[in-house]
């Protein structure tokens, strides 16, 4: 890191469903190094890592199949009772948290990207530098995941109803990228994102790429 100065840290997030994998995909293209709070979860609760045994004795057996946990099945529990999902998130967020920061740490770039999908939600806006956020209707959302994940409509409400409310959500981003449109429209709104942040942190940390 040049002279000590840390990457700008842009967070991106947004609502189930809004494609916040694709866009971040689109940064990843352009050389953004990119950290997935997706897949850090995924790495915390993996085949025997503590986390893994502790939701086993928590929700029972049938979470966990050959030893990894299935999804699916958790998802059910969590969503259908609001304090199995919220012992969840007690467990695993702090995990999710530290790795991450050991993550930042290690990267050396004029900004980088982390993609939390409850960074709102839990209450670490402070985590990074500037919000951005993707944004679809409600609507969409639920056509996308019901494809997606072969969800009921109740479940997908569900889903939604434990997350921000969108509108509090576009109050507090600083940037957004309105992700309703076409796949071929999104490129273009990541690189114009890019030379932004490219500039902002140019700015503010004197990297140049």
């Amino acid at each position: 890191m040049k002279g000590g100065l840390r990457p700008l840290r842009i967070g991106l997030t947004g609502g189930v469903g809004s494609g916040k994998s694709t866009v971040a995909s689109h940064f990843e293209a352009l050389g953004v190094p990119v950290i997935d709070a997706d897949i850090v979860a995924r790495q915390v609760v993996a085949e025997g890592q503590p986390a893994l045994l502790k939701i086993a004795a928590y929700f029972g057996d049938e979470v966990v199949k050959k030893g990894r946990l299935d999804r699916a099945v958790l998802r059910r529990k969590i969503f259908a009772d609001d304090e199995h999902r919220r012992w969840l998130e007690d467990l695993l967020h702090p995990l999710i948290y530290e790795a991450i920061e050991q993550q930042m740490a290690s990267l050396s770039a004029p900004y980088i990207l982390i993609v939390v999908p409850l960074l709102l939600e839990t209450g670490r806006r402070d985590l990074v530098d500037r919000l951005l956020v993707v944004d679809v209707h409600p609507s969409i959302q639920m056509q996308r995941v019901a494809a997606r994940d072969q969800l009921e409509r109740k479940e997908i409400e569900r889903m939604l109803q434990a997350q921000t409310d969108r509108e509090i959500r576009l109050s507090l981003a600083d940037d957004v990228i309105d992700n309703s449109g076409l796949p071929g429209d999104l490129p273009e709104k990541v690189r114009e994102l890019d030379q932004s942040y490219l500039k902002i942190a140019a700015g503010r940390l004197g990297f140049l790429r």
